[in-house]
C-alpha cells in the first residue's frame, strides 16, 4: 500500500511539473520553470522512495533531494519578488 501511495504522489508531482511547464512555455518567466523541475525532482525523490523501498535510517539521500526541490523554490520565490532595476 506504501508503494502504491507512493507512486501516486509522484504522479502528482509529475503532473504538477508538466502543468507549471506549459505556464513556463506560454509566458517565459523562470519562476514557472523553476517550480516545474523542483515539482520533477519531487517525482524522482518519491519514485525513488517506491522503488526502492529503503528503511528510515538510509534515506538521507531522498531527504536532500527534497530539501534542493524546496530550495528551488524559495529561491524562484524570492528573485520573482525582488524589485527589477530600471537602468
Amino acid at each position: 500500500m506504501e508503494q502504491f501511495l507512493s507512486g501516486a504522489v509522484a504522479m502528482g508531482f509529475a503532473v504538477a511539473g508538466l502543468l507549471f511547464l506549459s505556464y513556463w512555455r506560454r509566458l517565459r518567466q523562470r519562476l514557472f520553470l523553476t517550480f516545474a523541475l523542483s515539482f520533477f525532482l519531487l517525482a524522482v525523490n518519491y519514485t525513488w522512495l517506491a522503488v526502492t523501498l529503503i528503511p528510515v535510517e538510509e534515506r538521507s539521500p531522498l531527504f536532500l533531494i527534497r530539501l534542493l526541490a524546496f530550495a528551488m523554490i524559495i529561491v524562484a520565490i524570492v528573485q520573482s519578488n525582488r524589485p527589477s532595476s530600471t537602468r
